[in-house]
C-alpha cells in the first residue's frame, strides 16, 4: 500500500494541473484524499519557488484549480497588528540602523477565498514616490506595484507546515486509519521567507508568506 501511494504522489506531483477539481469542499479523511492533498501542497511550493511575484503565482493557481470565477487576487490590508522588523532584517536589506522601514500586511484573497497571510518589511527610499503612495493608500498586492522594478526573489525559506501523511510514509510508516471525518486542515499549511531584489541587485523587501489550507479547497 505505501508502495503505491509514493507512486502516486509522484504521479500527482507531474500532473498537478490535470487532476479533477473533488466535488465537495471538504476533502474525505483517506489515503487517496491525503496523497492528492500532498502533491497539491508540493505543486503550489514548487510553483512559488520558481516564480518571482507570489500574487501572480496565486492568480494562477486560483484560475487552474477554479478556487473564484474572477481568478483575480486582491490584497485586503490588515491594520493595527504590526510587527517588529525581525533580527538581521537589517542586513539582509544592506541597511543601516536608522533606515526608515515600512510595515505592510495583507491578506491575499481570490474571490471570497483568503489564500495568504503576507508580512512586509520594506525600504521606502528605494521604491518611487508613486510606489509608496500606492502601498500606502490601497489594497494593489506589494508584487505588482513594484513589477516596474523588474524584481526577483531569494527564498530564505520554504516550509510545509503540515503535512497529509506521517513523516517516513514511504519507508514504511504506518498510514493514518481512514475516517468518516473530513480530514483536518490546519488554517496554515505552507510558509516562505524571502527577500525582493531590484534589478540593480539592491535588496528592498523581507517578506514571510504564509498560506492557508484553503489553497486546498475546491469547489
Amino acid at each position: 500500500m505505501t508502495q503505491c501511494i509514493r507512486y502516486s504522489v509522484i504521479s500527482l506531483l507531474a500532473f498537478a494541473c490535470a487532476l479533477p477539481a473533488m466535488a465537495q469542499q471538504a476533502w474525505p479523511d483517506n489515503a487517496l484524499s491525503r496523497t492528492q492533498a500532498l502533491a497539491e501542497l508540493q505543486s503550489l511550493n514548487a510553483e512559488l519557488l520558481s516564480h518571482p511575484s507570489a500574487t501572480l503565482t496565486l492568480e494562477h493557481w486560483c484560475s487552474a484549480h477554479h478556487l473564484a470565477a474572477d481568478a483575480h487576487v486582491v490584497a485586503h490590508r490588515v491594520h493595527g497588528q504590526d510587527k517588529p522588523l525581525p533580527d538581521g532584517a537589517r542586513a539582509l536589506l544592506g541597511i543601516g540602523p536608522d533606515e526608515p522601514v515600512r510595515y505592510r500586511r495583507v491578506a491575499l484573497s481570490c474571490g471570497n477565498v483568503v489564500l495568504s497571510d503576507a508580512d512586509n518589511w520594506y525600504v521606502p527610499a528605494r521604491l518611487s514616490a508613486a510606489m509608496n503612495q500606492q502601498l500606502d493608500s490601497s489594497d494593489v498586492p506589494f508584487g505588482k506595484v513594484v513589477q516596474p522594478l523588474h524584481f526577483r526573489r531569494q527564498t530564505l525559506s520554504a516550509e510545509l507546515l503540515w503535512s497529509p501523511l506521517p513523516e517516513g510514509w514511504d519507508s514504511g510508516a504506518p498510514l493514518p486509519p481512514a475516517s468518516k471525518q473530513p480530514l483536518a486542515v490546519p488554517d496554515h499549511v505552507l510558509q516562505h521567507r524571502a527577500v525582493l531584489y531590484s534589478a540593480d541587485n539592491q535588496p528592498f523587501s523581507l517578506v514571510v508568506e504564509s498560506y492557508t489550507g484553503r489553497v486546498l479547497v475546491h469547489p
